[in-house]
């Protein structure tokens, strides 16, 4: 029943063979799965199989609990899933990294997280995938909240980033988070930050590390504001001679960056709404295969599915992001896809539709050949395909098995699993793993012998003549007395990485600053150097070598204790709506800049939260490092309104929000507001000014306590308490922060004497 691929779908992969790389020897090394879209980055798998059978539930081989919503990577005979205890509740409920045998379905070793500071609601963790490097078999993983960590294959943390603390990234209810992608030495990552400085603004970025080291080595903004999140995964192709990835973004666009440098070469405004579905490219016509289900930016019709024509000339370094236009459309048809992601075979896309119809499209004139109804609905889940097989979930956790052709879906096998079904189907040497949303499934297909198809392989881009300097990293953070080393590399035109050499650096102010500051740290040959008095600031160096030049930002946080009353601020920058003069928060704080304001109040200078913004009516603000602990946090707070309605003013004390609520009148310690939620009533008046304390300890088995208390300023304070909350894996660490929340951007609220003490 089962051959090989249909022949104009291996013509297709020689085809991409034939052009910018080389194939693979058959091997070991095909049976591996390092990522979710499989190694054409098309959803289709390498294996095929001699008598091939399968019959549904008599193949079930084994099931393990663990509630998911993405799929598998499978590696050396690890199975490496991104999920979670869906059965704990409240605040036990953990994010986790599992790796169990692929064969036995055992575990191996796991790594378990807390949510933290974030909106996700209805326990959707999950949504996205582990990435397994192929040389050093490290393996990746972003979470919900945004912790993105490296891990060896043995389970040993090797770096990680929060990158809400670190980076400014905003979390949303939706949980959604995708997969890392790796290239070269390379991997990346994305969300929607608001950093500092001109990464001050929401915006979709995509973040560069060293995936050995985890340094920061670029950083990119393609995109326009942000309408929704986005997990579409990026895809790798050598065009013009660059290295470059395509990616759907949470502001509605597909885009095309320079994956060396980050540079962003165009853009095509698609959606009124997030694209979440991963792109594939149709090699033989150089057409990129999109789908979103928002609103149309150019109709009022939800959702389309298009063949965009590829740019075949891309633009140089520095110059302004090209902006296609409706002509780039080569066709588009009437289908809607939310994040299911098409499964590119050949000539043919199959993809779910939000109607639960399985559709067969042409993709090359965009012709829907047949529509065949699985399900209801579906939302996340994406088919897999193998040998001329397709294996579809759907979201209400049903499973079929289906033999396509240009006539008709044939259901081989169709059956029901326990929950939800958002993932995609892993194949592993002759294995289909499905996760939903109860636990694991792994299959056993029934074969006499396995064969692989070739796999293509890029050939990296040779170096030309250096242009400019990578400065490695490109991104510092610093508290008073570190120094540290930088490297400088020498990259060509399209950003390919020469040798190492030595620059000089010297202070740099972009022309375009709006805060014209400077790091307060000095240099000593490659390395930058701060003493014990250096003061809180943020700022940039220049490397420059053979008159090649590279840039590094930096920000300088100041040690314990730390105080902040904003007296020092001068107010002297025009606000637009107000036609006061305020100033800009500390540079150095993540997140701040179009959160909070400096601002004059009764004689004296405050924090004011902005209300010109409805997309941080809830505002985060980090005023310290990641792994700070044991320390107590205090501040005076105030909210205006009146007593129908007024806002939420708080502190972040080691990942947990310790908020005054004005109007449920209550002090509150949470975090997921879902899954740890604690208060006690607090009568909060409008105008007031309180004064909030907090402090968390962490016993030696893991668990903590949370501690705040609350009193109007100028009061003595109480003696006990006035809110604990007990934590059994309590936040080991975590950044210090503010918070303000005004609703519908309404009613301000204020912050005033800022400390921060270690505990005694």
């Amino acid at each position: 029943m089962h051959k090989l691929l249909p022949a104009k779908t291996s013509s297709f992969l020689l085809a991409l063979a034939a052009g910018t790389s080389t194939l693979l020897a058959q091997s070991e090394e095909q049976a591996n799965l390092f990522d979710w879209r499989g190694p054409f980055q098309t959803g289709v798998s390498p294996e095929t199989y001699e008598g091939w059978s399968f019959e549904g539930e008599k193949n079930l081989k084994w099931t393990y609990p663990l509630s998911g919503r993405g799929c598998p990577v499978i590696v050396d005979g690890k199975l490496y899933s991104f999920a979670y205890n869906g059965d704990a509740d409240g605040p036990e409920q953990r994010i986790i990294l599992s790796c169990l045998d692929a064969e036995k379905g055992t575990k191996i070793w796991e790594q378990r997280f807390n949510d933290f500071i974030s909106d996700t609601v209805y326990s959707r963790y999950g949504t996205g995938s582990p990435k397994v490097d192929q040389e050093t078999r490290n393996v990746y993983l972003l979470t919900s909240t945004g912790l993105f960590s490296c891990f060896d294959n043995a389970g040993k943390l090797l770096w990680q980033h929060s990158l809400m603390e670190s980076f400014g990234r905003l979390t949303f209810p939706n949980g959604r988070t995708g997969a890392p992608v790796i290239d070269g030495d390379m991997v990346i990552t994305r969300g929607i930050t608001s950093f500092w400085g001109n990464q001050g603004p929401a915006r979709d970025r995509f973040y560069a590390f060293d995936k050995h080291t985890g340094e920061p080595l670029w950083s990119s903004e393609p995109g326009t504001p942000p309408k929704d999140s986005s997990n579409s995964t990026p895809v790798f192709e050598t065009r013009d001679g660059k290295r470059v990835f395509y990616a759907g973004t949470g502001c509605g666009n597909v885009v095309c960056i320079n994956a060396n440098t980050g540079q962003p070469l165009w853009r095509y405004h698609f959606s009124k709404g997030g694209v979440n579905s991963t792109l594939s490219i149709h090699e033989p016509s150089g057409t990129l295969i999109c789908i979103h289900g928002k609103e149309n930016h150019d109709t009022t019709n939800e959702g389309r599915m298009i063949g965009l024509k590829l740019p075949e000339k891309l633009i140089g370094p520095g110059e302004e992001q090209a902006v296609l236009d409706q002509s780039c459309e080569l066709w588009r048809n009437d289908l809607i896809a939310f994040t299911s992601s098409p499964c590119l075979v050949g000539d043919r896309a199959y993809v779910v539709d939000k109607t639960g119809h399985l559709c067969n499209v042409d993709v090359t004139n965009g012709n829907v050949l047949w529509r065949e109804k699985l399900d209801s609905d579906n939302i996340h889940a994406s088919p897999t395909y193998a040998d001329g097989i397709l294996y579809v979930p759907t979201h209400n956790g049903k499973f079929f098995v289906i033999k396509p052709s240009d006539e008709k879906a044939e259901r081989l096998v169709e059956m029901e699993m326990e929950g939800a079904c958002l993932g995609a189907p892993a194949i592993w040497d002759g294995h289909v793993y499905v996760h939903t949303t109860s636990k694991l499934y792994c299959f056993k297909m029934g074969y006499s012998k396995i064969n692989y198809l070739d796999i293509p392989e890029d050939k990296p881009l040779e170096m030309g003549t250096p242009t400019a300097l990578a400065v490695v990293p490109n991104e510092l953070r610093l508290t008073a007395g570190e120094s540290v080393s930088l490297k400088a590399y020498e990259i060509d035109a399209v950003g390919v990485r020469g040798k190492e050499v030595t620059p000089s650096f010297e202070a740099f102010i972009p022309p375009t600053a709006k805060v014209k500051a400077r790091l307060d740290a000095t240099v000593d040959g490659a390395k930058l150097v701060t003493a014990k008095s250096s003061k809180e600031s943020a700022g940039m160096f220049k490397g420059t070598a053979d008159g090649k030049s590279g840039f590094v930002r930096g920000r300088l946080l100041g040690n314990l204790p730390y105080t902040q009353d904003f007296e020092s601020f001068e107010l002297s920058v025009p606000h637009e709506m107000d036609g006061v003069n305020y100033a800009f928060p500390p540079l150095p704080w993540i997140g701040a800049r179009l959160k909070w304001e400096i601002r004059d109040h009764e004689g004296g200078k405050v924090l004011r939260k902005t209300l010109d913004r409805v997309l941080f009516q809830r505002a985060t603000s980090f005023i310290g490092t990641e792994d700070m602990k044991n320390y107590t946090l205090q501040a005076d707070v105030m909210t205006d309104g009146n007593r129908r309605i007024k806002g939420d003013i708080g502190v972040i004390n080691q990942r947990y929000l310790i908020s005054l609520r004005g109007n449920p009148k209550q002090i509150e310690i949470s975090s997921n507001h879902e899954r740890i939620k604690h208060s006690v009533p607090f009568a909060i008046k409008a105008k007031a000014w309180y004064t909030i304390k907090s402090r968390v300890d962490v016993n030696e088995d893991g668990s903590g306590v949370v501690r705040a208390k609350a009193w109007e300023k100028g009061q003595p304070e109480p003696e006990e308490w006035t809110i604990e909350f007990e934590h059994q894996h309590a936040n080991t660490h975590g950044a210090p922060g503010i918070f303000g929340f005004s609703p519908q951007s309404q009613k301000p609220v204020f912050v005033d004497n800022i400390s921060i003490t270690p505990n005694s």
